[in-house]
């Protein structure tokens, strides 16, 4: 199949670029694109049937599909999204979470093994594969557990994880405390060149909290966590990278204590990369509120201060990564007093009208989001994909970044609705969105 998508905004991480253009994809790969430049409106066309002809293609040839000046970019790549199987398939599905990915312009989704049982074994893992190819529209990519069963004590069987398609190791938010163990396994990833995920908190100081310390948290009586306990933990975990040489990712840095030490680390030439959550990007610890649970993720949001502090770090590209961290919880687990609720919150169809927040606020542009969002993620991984150039995969999302939306959790395609968002006034819609070139979604009128 030859599709030519014309008339689109091409949204380009790699080269930094917002530009009207036309984008021609064969046998599920990006065969050829053009420009026509920044000042050029829609109307042009773009330059679409030069395209053609330098392909020897007329336009019976092709599917093809006006873009109408929409914004044509790489699919998300996100890393770090919870899906409930095994164990708790009533929150969350390959399907359900597949649907809600396309639904979300999310071509890729990384997923997390905190699940029931943990996914540190090729059995489960190959279980899970094979779920996840039945079942979802986009592409599924699984992270193991680094140590068996989460609990920090004996380390996984790395290398066999590995060969069964393990892309990464996190033992999600539960941290190593044994720091020989933890070390031990950094040191044998490294020998087989795996890529390391951690959750940068001190545990002993973080554990109970559901705010972060301050005025706010006082006053709600709520247990908090200083933001140092983030720093703290960053701090173990690039000590042991020196001493081991590991691949690491730091899964949400959200404190602007913990950037210098992150800075640092990077300059000194350790193999680090960082991500952040969406809802710290465009949430603080006030919408905390009257105890809305679906307010409460972990870590706790931040301060204003913390906030634009991690969105800077994103700009400049000392924070590699958005993803949403999509952690369905039912109602059961949310309906409970806030220190006893669950926390987490669904964001894989979120993810796109939220950062469209930062983008109309003026505090990030469309190819630094992306950057963020697409681009960094598939490089971290290894992947072609998250580009616009030549040869990668058709992985694409076509969306209206301006189109007014009111949130309506109920509409939302992840069987849990525990998102922050409900309500909430957004701009940003998802039309189509294409894994290898063939539509996974498109939108009704």
């Amino acid at each position: 199949m030859t599709i030519l998508f014309h008339n689109a905004r091409l949204i380009d991480p790699e080269a930094g670029t917002d530009e009207i253009g036309s984008l021609l994809i064969r046998d599920g790969r990006i065969l050829a694109r053009s420009e026509v430049g920044p000042d050029v409106g829609p109307e042009s066309g773009g330059s679409h049937d030069a395209l053609l002809r330098a392909h020897a293609l007329s336009p019976s040839d092709v599917e093809m599909i006006d873009c109408a000046g929409k914004c044509l970019a790489p699919g998300i790549v996100d890393i770090g999204v919870k899906v409930c199987e095994p164990g708790e398939r009533h929150k969350e599905s390959y399907k359900s979470a597949g649907l809600a990915a396309a639904a979300g312009g999310v071509t890729t989704i990384v997923t997390r093994p905190d699940t029931t049982p943990t996914i540190d074994s090729p059995e489960t893992l190959e279980f899970v594969t094979r779920r996840a190819q039945a079942d979802a529209p986009v592409n599924v990519l699984p992270m193991a557990a680094l140590t068996k069963a989460r609990e920090g004590r004996e380390m996984t069987e790395i290398g066999f994880l590995m060969d069964a398609g393990a892309v990464a190791f996190t033992d999600c938010d539960h941290v190593i405390r044994d720091t020989k163990v933890f070390s031990r396994a950094l040191t044998y990833a490294r020998s087989c060149g795996a890529l390391v995920m951690a959750h940068p908190q001190e545990p002993i100081l973080s554990g109970g909290a559901a705010a972060t310390s301050g005025k706010f948290a006082a006053l709600r009586g709520l247990p908090a966590v200083s933001p140092m306990a983030e720093r703290m933990g960053l701090d173990r975990d690039i000590a042991l990278l020196e001493m081991t040489g590991a691949r690491y990712h730091a899964d949400q840095i959200t404190t602007a204590r913990a950037l210098p030490a992150l800075e640092r680390a990077k300059n000194n030439g350790l193999d680090i990369t960082a991500g952040t959550s969406i809802h710290h990007l465009t949430l603080n610890e006030l919408d905390v509120a009257d105890y809305r649970t679906f307010f409460k993720v972990k870590p706790p949001l931040r301060s204003e201060d913390d906030r634009l502090a991690v969105i800077e770090a994103v700009r400049v590209g000392l924070i590699d990564v958005i993803s949403s961290m999509h952690t369905p919880q039912d109602e059961e687990s949310k309906r409970l007093p806030f220190e006893e609720a669950a926390a987490g919150a669904v964001a894989l169809e979120t993810l796109l009208p939220a950062a469209m927040r930062l983008y109309h606020a003026g505090l990030l542009d469309l190819p630094t989001l992306f950057r963020a969002m697409a681009l960094n993620p598939a490089r971290r991984l290894g992947l072609a994909s998250g580009r616009l150039a030549v040869g990668a995969p058709a992985d694409l999302v076509l969306f209206d970044p301006d189109v007014p939306v009111v949130m309506d959790r109920f509409q939302l395609q992840s069987k849990s609705k525990n998102t922050p968002f409900d309500t909430q006034r957004m701009q940003g819609r998802v039309l189509a969105t294409y894994v290898a070139g063939q539509t996974v979604y498109r939108r009704d009128a």
